[in-house]
């Protein structure tokens, strides 16, 4: 692929949303007596779909109403100062109906053509060709020295409760009991990880010392790590799928068309980053995640083990 092209193969990466029948395109709000019909939403949603990522399908909804209510009174009042009589104003037009023809061929040749079971057959080979990780279920008790951890040892192997143990002594407050949930390899401290990955179900460990201190680990469960179902990973491969036809469809173009770049210094630019392997940036300002996104908390149950 022309590494020029990477700008019209960013829609593949947006919400896919299909456009309603002729039929189904209700009204769904009035600026002003105009009409807003479900499919300007949708044809919003691909504008700025992947700016609402992380809003629910209600709150998506309400959001993209708010942002055609306000580009229909932007219009109006762009109506009213008369910016259409500007010089400039019919190559904007131009500009826009050559993109409408580029969505509408996008979603016809190459959103269109990738099926549910092109992804499901993706599906089936890379899930047929995973082995599951084992992870497992363990609980600790930090203390801050050998001699603390020999003696909460000592009280388990007469029989005391760890839970109950890990609550009276253990320093990792944020482990309820010590429990530290399912984790895999990887995820704690070595030291911690190796002692955890030796015992079997039931068993607690002798002291094993990390960098917080000292811990007694036991492990409740052990299992292989739940792989993700088709419904969960669907429209991420047909996303990959789509992106993958994009860039078939765009290769071919390209290389039946006649492009001459008149523009000197553009030309050398382009050139030279050809030649250099350096494409446009994978993500326009558009498509960042929402501005209100949460960030993750500072700490998580766990992180006196080590778990990332």
């Amino acid at each position: 692929m022309k590494i020029w092209s990477v700008l019209l193969l960013l829609a593949a990466s947006i919400a896919l949303v299909p456009l309603p029948a002729a039929a189904d395109d209700t009204v769904v709000a009035r600026v002003n007596g105009v009409d807003i019909k479900q499919s300007d939403l949708d044809f919003a949603a691909s504008e700025v779909g992947t700016r609402l990522s992380n809003y629910t399908a209600q709150d998506r909804k309400r959001v993209l109403l708010q942002y055609v209510i306000e580009n229909e009174l932007m219009a109006e009042a762009g109506e009213k100062d008369k910016v259409n009589s500007a010089a400039n104003f019919p190559a904007r037009v131009k500009y826009h109906e050559r993109r409408a023809l580029r969505d509408a061929f996008f979603d016809a040749s190459i959103s269109n053509a990738v099926s549910e079971e092109a992804a499901k057959k993706i599906y089936d080979e890379k899930i047929g060709s995973v082995k599951p990780e084992q992870e497992i279920h363990a609980r600790h008790i930090l203390v801050a020295t050998e001699a603390e951890a020999k003696e909460v040892a000592e009280r388990l192997k007469k029989g005391e409760d760890f839970a109950t143990v890990a609550k009276e002594k253990s320093k990792d407050t944020s482990a309820e009991g010590g429990d530290l949930g399912f984790f895999a390899r990887g995820q704690m401290l070595k030291p911690f990880e190796d002692a955890a990955f030796a015992l079997e179900v039931g068993q607690v460990s002798e002291p094993v010392q990390t960098q917080f201190g000292w811990h007694i680990i036991k492990v409740e469960e052990k299992r292989d790590q739940p792989l993700p179902t088709f419904d969960q990973v669907k429209e991420a491969i047909r996303i990959q799928l789509v992106q993958q036809k994009a860039q078939e469809v765009v290769t071919g173009l390209r290389d039946a068309a006649k492009i001459d770049v008149v523009d000197p210094e553009l030309k050398k630019s382009m050139e030279d980053a050809a030649a250099k392997g350096e494409g446009t940036p994978d993500q326009t300002p558009d498509d960042q995640a929402a501005p209100d996104e949460q960030a993750a908390p500072d700490e998580q149950p766990g992180d006196a083990a080590g778990k990332n």
